[in-house]
């Protein structure tokens, strides 16, 4: 059967999903949606995933959505490395704790603070998720649980000497979720993402050590992101 994998790269986590399958010589079929141009609501999508949301797969006649659910299927389908997911249970634990921790922390502080901060007035499609504009008092709200989670991540994740998260030497599916998740703060104006990042070190660390793991996937995988960096940046050197 032929893995299908339903993503606009422009989306945090499905360039997780990619780099992953990438990483681990995962066949795939790739199924481009764009997002800005809303192909994402369309009814044939929906019928895969009716939150109309990327990313989403299809293997066969099984379908799912929500990334960390495609990861963890994935992993234990393909058989991957075990520094990924791993099969010791308390480790695992420890991986499935990052996870559902991210989406009720890391990506509502970082999502909506780049929503809000640049991308309403460029991508209206985002706006059945966030809104119809930018939101002064949303980004200022998103901001500070983004800050609250970058401290979150460096004193209870990153302690020690260790690479990754949890102090190992391989990255987890965790990390690459996280890491993809912080990559978008490169659409926001340099000055805000030092002020943001800047002070945590360990967390730059962290970023750089996980991009090195999966080279050369991670870069090209985002290249998309990087091409609306620079649009973006245009617009604000023009303006």
């Amino acid at each position: 059967m032929k893995l299908k994998v339903f993503v606009d790269r422009l989306s945090q986590p499905a360039r997780a999903i990619l780099i992953f399958c990438k990483m681990n010589g995962i066949e795939f079929e790739e199924v481009s949606l764009d997002i800005t141009k809303r192909e994402h609501m369309k009814p044939e999508f929906k019928a895969i995933n009716p939150m109309g949301q990327v990313p989403a797969i299809v293997y066969g006649d099984f379908q799912l959505f929500e990334s960390h659910a495609i990861l963890i299927f994935l992993a234990g389908l393909f058989g991957v490395p075990d520094h990924w997911y791993p099969a010791d249970i308390y480790q695992r634990a420890k991986t499935q704790c990052v996870l559902d921790w991210h989406h009720s922390n890391l990506r509502s502080g970082a999502a909506p603070y780049v929503y809000h901060s640049v991308l309403a007035p460029v991508f209206d499609a985002f706006s059945p998720v966030f809104g119809d504009t930018t939101n002064p008092q949303a980004a200022a709200q998103a901001d500070k649980l983004l800050g609250a989670s970058l401290s979150q991540i460096e004193s209870l994740w990153l302690k020690g000497d260790g690479t990754f998260l949890h102090g190992a030497a391989q990255p987890s599916i965790a990390d690459l979720s996280l890491v993809c998740e912080l990559m978008q703060l490169q659409l926001v104006d340099e000055k805000d993402r030092e002020r943001i990042l800047g002070p945590h070190k360990k967390i730059l660390e962290w970023i750089e050590n996980t991009k090195n793991a999966t080279k050369p996937h991670f870069d090209e995988v985002s290249e998309r992101l990087y091409q609306v960096k620079a649009m973006l940046q245009k617009q604000r050197t023009s303006g």
